[in-house]
């Protein structure tokens, strides 16, 4: 099943919500918009669902002009950040409330049922109702009922917005291992990068109601498009060509890169030497997993990362090497 948007256009009186996006996305792919608030992908969403109509453009699933049937007929399962279950309902009749209106047979239903609630891995709550349930708990209904009629496209709007942390980790795992056994063409809203990068076979990152940069997760991290793509996708040092001439010509790397051209480094590309000189650690951060340590250098301000705990402490002198072909050159703006 394939998805198209041609030159999507889309303005809301003088604001231009979204200005000729086109990409494609193929099943079983999971493809996640990410950018900003305000950016249009949200906008974008709510026009595949069908739920707002676009002013220009072609939009096609298959065979299938989107532009010419209505949301309900479209067969989307469709997920927001508000869980909007039926809260006089029990999570089996939740589940299965797509079917029931569509007129399946009773064993049907209750086989499907059985079966999604074993995928979310809620069957002993089947019988519970929805205040009796925790948000992340809420949430997995509302995917398996959207996934119950087996809808040819899974669109999700910030569906883990509303969760502690810790339970957004847990969902985000069990949400790709579950699209990836259904095969399930996904579409998804986020604003969060780490989730994007996680989640996703391909983001499609927005600025402004235009696309910045599609690709893999790897790519947009490692080859960031532009400043906008490095800055938002993972955090970024950015050096001026002539800063990296004076202070760190490695980065060069036999390249000449132009004037308006800046160096994009990420920080777990520098690597901190305890006992060198020519660095000084203004604030160190543990933050587990990783230490974030900020620095400043005669090319100005740095940050950089060490896995697990630091040896350094604030108002160190320290030494610093930027790692070979790491660095991207992008345009400054």
């Amino acid at each position: 099943m394939l998805l198209e948007l041609q030159s999507i256009r889309k303005s809301f009186g003088s604001v231009v919500a979204l200005d000729d996006i086109s990409f494609s996305a193929q099943a079983p792919e999971f493809v996640c918009l990410l950018g900003p608030s305000g950016c249009g992908k949200t906008t974008l969403l709510r026009l595949v669902a069908g739920l707002s109509a676009l002013d220009s453009g072609r939009l096609r699933l298959g065979s299938d002009d989107l532009t010419r049937i209505p949301a309900r007929r479209r067969g989307f399962g469709i997920v927001f950040q508000a869980y909007s279950l039926f809260p006089n309902m029990t999570v089996a009749a939740n589940v299965g409330y797509g079917l029931r209106i569509r007129g399946e047979p009773v064993a049907r239903i209750n086989a499907r049922v059985g079966t999604l609630l074993d995928l979310v891995q809620l069957s002993h709550l089947a019988a519970r109702y929805p205040w009796q349930l925790s948000g992340g708990q809420q949430q997995r209904v509302a995917i398996a009922r959207a996934i119950a009629v087996e809808p040819k496209l899974l669109l999700l709007d910030e569906p883990l917005a509303a969760l502690d942390a810790k339970v957004r980790v847990e969902l985000r795992s069990e949400i790709r291992d579950m699209q990836r056994r259904l095969g399930i063409l996904t579409l998804m809203v986020t604003h969060d990068q780490e989730e994007a990068l996680t989640l996703a076979d391909r983001i499609v990152c927005m600025e402004h109601g235009r696309i910045a940069q599609i690709g893999r997760p790897e790519e947009l991290y490692r080859r960031p498009a532009n400043r906008f793509v490095a800055d938002f996708v993972g955090l970024s040092n950015f050096i001026d060509r002539d800063i990296a001439r004076r202070f760190a010509p490695d980065l060069l790397d036999g390249a000449a890169p132009a004037a308006h051209h800046v160096a994009c480094i990420r920080p777990e590309d520098i690597k901190v030497l305890p006992d060198g000189r020519g660095a000084h650690v203004r604030q160190v951060q543990f933050l587990g997993n990783v230490t974030r340590l900020y620095l400043e250098w005669p090319g100005g301000k740095l940050v950089a990362e060490e896995s697990g705990q630091s040896l350094v402490a604030p108002g160190q002198e320290i030494g610093i090497v930027f790692l070979p072909g790491r660095c991207t050159w992008i345009a400054a703006s």
